[in-house]
């Protein structure tokens, strides 16, 4: 199958108020098989680029496709999307989310979450609310990571967990996904995440600044990902 995991053309969101614009005529081709950083500073787009791949949002014009499909029924059944902030509810024990996801998405593989959670010694009779942020932030990662999906969409998986939490959350992204299937990786801690990234896209006031792979950004610029963001951006 070669139909690229995300094509975007001329996409353009626009919100109400105060005229703010999302996003300005992006053209955008990301094949599969990749890890792939989407990075830019507050404000830049990444999240209105997000919530439109998982059909949150609408454009005002442009086209967005995800595997092939227009956004709509057929493009949510291949994406697998970890939000920023979760919609989970706290009072429920695990099982009861497995019960969830496995009614909800065909793909959902309980063993594989079982698997996951039993490795961190995790009980499925535990509930959300009792967990630290970190335990909380690995067993929505299995939830979304035990998805036999096309395209997974992680927004800020890492954000405000210790480090520990954090490679357990890089080696499952890592483990978990179908070589053939792409992951979109949203964050501000590049340094941590640059190790597992094939490719970045940079973006800034709604309009893409860069688009490459990790290797290329080495040889061409001499530099890390995090470096050269620092550049592109001055921070």
């Amino acid at each position: 199958m070669n139909t690229p995991i995300l094509e975007c053309h001329n996409l353009t969101k626009c919100y109400d108020y105060a005229g703010k614009i999302g996003l300005k005529q992006v053209d955008l081709t990301l094949g599969r098989g990749k890890i792939i950083g989407l990075l830019g500073p507050n404000g830049s787009g990444k999240t209105t680029l997000i919530k439109l791949i998982n059909g949150l949002l609408t454009p005002q014009s442009g086209e967005l496709y995800v595997a092939g499909y227009r956004v709509g029924p057929l493009s949510k059944g291949v994406v697998s999307y970890l939000p920023e902030l979760t919609y989970l509810n706290m009072n429920q024990k695990v099982r009861h989310l497995f019960d969830y996801f496995e009614d909800f998405y065909r793909d959902f593989d309980r063993k594989r979450a079982e698997d996951m959670l039993g490795k961190l010694g995790i009980s499925t009779e535990e509930r959300l609310k009792t967990m630290s942020k970190g335990t909380k932030e690995k067993v929505q990662l299995i939830l979304v990571m035990s998805r036999d999906a096309e395209l997974y969409v992680l927004d800020e998986p890492i954000g405000g967990v210790d480090p520990a939490a954090r490679d357990y959350i890089l080696e499952t992204i890592l483990s978990n996904r179908n070589p053939r299937s792409s992951v979109i990786l949203s964050t501000h801690l590049i340094h941590d995440i640059e190790s597992v990234l094939d490719e970045v896209v940079m973006i800034k006031d709604g309009r893409i600044q860069l688009v490459s792979s990790v290797e290329e950004i080495k040889a061409r610029h001499g530099c890390s990902v995090d470096e050269l963001f620092r550049e592109v951006f001055r921070c």
